[in-house]
């Protein structure tokens, strides 16, 4: 098998039985392809929600766009090379991609973890300081921030650039880290830090302050009032994507960290760690417009009307492409049936073709 993540898997098909028959190499590219497909369609309606009609206006949703780009980039970028380690015995996709993959998935982890920092820190300054906040909290800010967390992202990602390499090993090409094992425990510690544990304070400590004043609101009928509403529906959704965040990357930096600080021995029971991990943290990327989807009125509405437009766009289609064929049949000189009564005999009428009937002349 090749190597995934920052876990040394040079080793993992003696953990995962040789050459006898693995239920993962079945099993797991078909939750990779669920992943994919439920990633890249509910993404995919997000960011057509956003878009459609200039909704992505206000800060909050510039940030979730983003987030939603991020997701969409990881997931059709990261998730079908990631599915083949379970399926192929080497690496086949050559160096160029052995190294743009795996600096993708933490490029896209980082922008993930940074766009949530954010977003908390917009929903903190809007419910507290709705009035004072209105100069910083604009679109264009919005914008430079999202700039400044890709910036940030490419810095801290740019080294696994060079932290794989493909290389023949046991009659065989894999793709692995190519550093020393200093070198990556002091780059994966980093990673932890800065792309997990540091966002993760700062979304704890922003959203218990927001809670506390959201529960502590000193004005019954300002807090009834449906501006407020909103706001706390609208905080429950994102505190509820930045907890799924933290839990579904929660066991891929538990594991690392036990690599590299405790004791992972590569029996069978952590190889089955590691692949649980694997698909948790990526299923985080397809999650995210399910709770939008359910926890927001807006969304639904859009993934109705957005879906509903789908619908009726196919008929349209098919029945287009019916009319050029029958008119293909025909010949272009093909002669007409003659009206009836100044109505067409043909079942393929003028109107389902989309040209409107024409009267017969005048004598």
């Amino acid at each position: 098998m090749n190597g995934s993540g920052n876990l040394d898997t040079e080793d993992t098909s003696e953990a995962g039985g040789g050459g006898s028959w693995q239920p993962e190499a079945v099993i797991v590219p078909v939750l990779f392809a669920l992943i994919f497909l439920v990633g890249t369609v509910g993404n995919a309606l997000v960011l057509a929600v956003l878009l459609h009609g200039g909704q992505a206006v206000s800060t909050t949703n510039l940030f979730i766009l983003n987030l939603g780009v991020a997701d969409l980039c990881f997931i059709v970028c990261c998730v079908p090379f990631q599915a083949t380690i379970y399926t192929l015995d080497g690496w086949v996709f050559g160096s160029l991609l052995c190294k743009a993959v795996h600096f993708l998935i933490f490029l896209t982890m980082h922008a993930s973890s940074f766009t949530l920092a954010a977003v908390s820190l917009d929903r903190y300054l809007a419910i507290r300081y709705p009035l004072h906040s209105r100069e910083l909290r604009t679109p264009r800010n919005a914008l430079a921030a999202i700039g400044f967390i890709w910036g940030l992202s490419l810095l801290f990602s740019g080294p696994y650039l060079s932290y794989y390499r493909q290389s023949r090993l046991a009659n065989l090409t894999v793709c692995h880290p190519a550093w020393s094992a200093p070198r990556r425990r002091a780059m994966d510690l980093c990673t932890f830090v800065f792309s997990y544990l540091l966002p993760v304070l700062v979304l704890s400590l922003t959203y218990a302050r927001t809670l506390r004043y959201l529960w502590r609101a000193v004005d019954p009928v300002a807090a009834g009032s449906g501006a407020r509403r909103a706001k706390r529906k609208v905080t429950r959704m994102i505190i509820i994507v930045a907890a799924l965040f933290c839990l579904c990357w929660l066991p891929h930096h538990s594991l690392i960290l036990c690599v590299w600080f405790g004791r992972f021995p590569l029996t069978r029971a952590t190889y089955a760690l590691r692949i649980l991990s694997h698909l948790v943290s990526y299923a985080n990327s397809c999650v995210n417009p399910i709770v939008y989807a359910l926890v927001s009125k807006h969304f639904r509405k859009g993934f109705r009307k957005i879906c509903a437009g789908l619908l009726r766009r196919a008929p349209r289609r098919v029945s287009d492409s019916v009319c050029i064929a029958a008119r293909g049949a025909a010949g272009p000189s093909a002669p007409q049936p003659a009206p009836l009564g100044g109505r067409s005999t043909s079942p393929i009428s003028g109107s389902s073709c989309g040209e409107p009937e024409r009267p017969p002349k005048a004598p």
